[in-house]
Order: C-alpha cells, then sequence, then structure tokens
C-alpha cells in the first residue's frame, strides 16, 4: 500500500468517531477467527498442494437480524436520521436486498417505520411470495414496497418517497443503497480500527484482506480507516456486480469522502484502491458454480454460511486468487464475511446441485 504523505493536521483527533452521533447495535466486536480446515481443503485444490492461510471476520454476527455488514453503517446512519427528527427509514435495494432487511430491522428496534424502492435488476425476478430476505421484509413488517425496473433512477424514486411522507405530515430519512455514502462509511472506519485492536490483541497481522465490493461503503469505508489509522495491509476488493474499471473509481470516491469527513489531510492514492472482477457474472445475483463450490466448501469445512449473492462470489474470489498464484503459500489472508445468510433459502435447488447455473 502506499505510504502516506505526512499530515498537518492531528491524526489521532481525526480518527475519533465519538464526534458522530452513533447508535450501538452489536455490544462486543465480532470474532477473528482462523479457519484451518478450509484452508487445508483450499491448499489441496491449489499448485503443490499448499495455499494460504486463511482467516474469517465474522461480520455475519453482527446485531439487527440477523447481522451483515450494513449494521456497521447503519449505526451512524440511524443516528443522523433520529438526530434529524425522521419517522421514517426510506431506503432501496435489490429483491433479496441484505441492506433492505437490516435498516428495516434497525426500524424496528428504533421505533420507527420503514419503506422502500426495489430495483427488479433481473427481468421477472421480484416474487411477492419469495423465500429469504423478502420473506423477513413481510414478517419484520415493511410499511410499504415499490418496485421498479432495473436502470430507474434510485435516488429519485426514494425521494419521491420521501416526498409523499412529507405530504402526509411525516418525516422520511433517505438512505443511500448499501448505506453507501461518507456518513455510512464510518462503519467501516470503526471496523478498521476494531480490527487492529483485535490483531494486537490476539498477536496476528495479516498480508491481505479479502472483502466484497458492490455498493463501495464497505471497501471504501475500511480503506479509509486502513489508510486513517496507518495499517499498511491491503485490501482487495472482489466485485460483485461490476468490473475493475467500474468499480475502482466508486471504491476510490467513497474512501476519499470519508477522509474528508473525518477531516484527514490527505488524497487516497489509486493504487491503493485494488478491486478484482471476473467472479459476479453471469450477472448480479445470478448463481454460478464457482459461487456454489465456495459456498458448499466453507459451510462442509467449518460450519459457517456464504450467501449467493455477495460472499460466495468474494469467497470464490478468494480461492480463485489462491489457486492462480496470487495469494500464495505462507500468507495469512483475512476474509470479510459481511453476511448475507438468509437469502440461501432463495438459492436452495442451486446450492444443493440440483439446478443447473453458469459456469
Amino acid at each position: 500500500m502506499a505510504v502516506l504523505a505526512a499530515s498537518t493536521r492531528d491524526d489521532n483527533a481525526a480518527m475519533d468517531l465519538s464526534r458522530f452521533p452513533r447508535r450501538r447495535y452489536t455490544p462486543t466486536p465480532t470474532p477473528l477467527e482462523p479457519l484451518p480446515r478450509f484452508s487445508a481443503a483450499l491448499a489441496a485444490s491449489c499448485p503443490g498442494g499448499r495455499g494460504p492461510e486463511v482467516w474469517i471476520k465474522r461480520d455475519d454476527l453482527l446485531g439487527l437480524a440477523p447481522g451483515g455488514n450494513k449494521t456497521r453503517k447503519l449505526e451512524f446512519l440511524v443516528a443522523d436520521a433520529l438526530a434529524q427528527g425522521a419517522d421514517t427509514l426510506v431506503t432501496c435495494g435489490a429483491p433479496q436486498s441484505n441492506h433492505c432487511r437490516i435498516t428495516l430491522s434497525a426500524a424496528v428496534k428504533e421505533g420507527l417505520r420503514c419503506r422502500f424502492v426495489i430495483e427488479e435488476r433481473v427481468p421477472d425476478s421480484y416474487r411477492d411470495d419469495a423465500s429469504g430476505n423478502h420473506f423477513l421484509f413481510r414478517l419484520l413488517g415493511v410499511e410499504a414496497l415499490t418496485v421498479v425496473p432495473a436502470g430507474t433512477d434510485m435516488a429519485a424514486a426514494m425521494q419521491r418517497v420521501a416526498d409523499e411522507l412529507r405530504a402526509q405530515g411525516r418525516k422520511g430519512y433517505v438512505i443511500p443503497g448499501g448505506g453507501s455514502n461518507a456518513l455510512g462509511g464510518l462503519g467501516y472506519v470503526a471496523g478498521a480500527q476494531e480490527l487492529q485492536q483485535q490483531g494486537f490483541e490476539q498477536g496476528v497481522r495479516f498480508d491481505v484482506v479479502v472483502v466484497g465490493s458492490g455498493s463501495s461503503g464497505t471497501h471504501g469505508g475500511l480503506l479509509a480507516g486502513f489508510l486513517g489509522n496507518r495499517i499498511a495491509t491491503p485490501i482487495v476488493g472482489i466485485g460483485v456486480s461490476r468490473d475493475p474499471p467500474d468499480q475502482a473509481p466508486l471504491v476510490h470516491a467513497e474512501a476519499q469522502a470519508v477522509c474528508d469527513l473525518l477531516g484527514l489531510d490527505l488524497r487516497v492514492p489509486h493504487d491503493a484502491v485494488r478491486c478484482v472482477g471476473g467472479y459476479w457474472q453471469p450477472k448480479y445475483s445470478l448463481p454460478n458454480a464457482r459461487m456454489v463450490e465456495a459456498v458448499q466448501m466453507l459451510a462442509r469445512s467449518e460450519g459457517i454460511v456464504l450467501d449467493p449473492v455477495y460472499t460466495g462470489k468474494v469467497m470464490a474470489g478468494l480461492i480463485g486468487l489462491a489457486r492462480a498464484g496470487e495469494l500464495r503459500a505462507g500468507q495469512r489472508v483475512l476474509f470479510i464475511h459481511t453476511g448475507g445468510m438468509p437469502s440461501v433459502f432463495a438459492y436452495e435447488r442451486e446450492l444443493l446441485g440440483l439446478q443447473a447455473v453458469a459456469p
């Protein structure tokens, strides 16, 4: 990772997150643990029968039902909504959106109402009787849900919902897809600080961190946290919806926005943004064989469940990089598990090999 230029500001003060309103939804750090059986299974398929030592950060165990990376972002976003007197959270996502589900969970916990704009990114993929996260939307009591076609201006669609609420004498608070803005990105600055402390306490250092890269809030926020806290470990983002030419600028912009919000006197180096593509095809949320292998491998070696849309494809990327020799034997690699387990129930046949998937 690029060396940071000397700062004229007090970096410690800039990284003090207590300046920002925050709701705490997770009482303890999420587990940081090795995956010895998974590492052995992976090594067996790598050149020479040797592969990296893989660890996992269990952000799937964060608070808000039933856990996932969006919880960290919502700690700051919901605090801001409450400070502004909002009575309804408005957000958007795909039909099986983890972000929508966790936002709704936060709304329930805070006594707020919640509305979604759902983008049908794959034609005819929305079903009102679907399982997975959509079932939880209904169980947790989403107030209203608007389905729009792929390519819709989601910011404008959410603003229309907020305008409708205003006309009714209510106040909506719009949260962007994935909670990905500078304020939400503070959640993974906090995550970086937590990881740094855990590494110190457990006496472990990582050569590479692997994380999913989608709406960019987690990847960009984590990168800002690493830069601000001078953590030199490179972060590799595995794309879940875009290849590097389209994804890297989003991550860079998010990381810079978070740094600017913190008041850090630095420009995010472009070479600090490392994105890998090729594992998300044929399309966002559509399963492929490498994802199925990754989900099965971790489930059957460590008893940990990945999801088919995000973490399954991210782990497929980690496996692919190890087999290609880009993650090498002797390296300690950390995988950030960002959650999403409920959506496995919407892909049962594919994950059990009962239905064909893309190669």
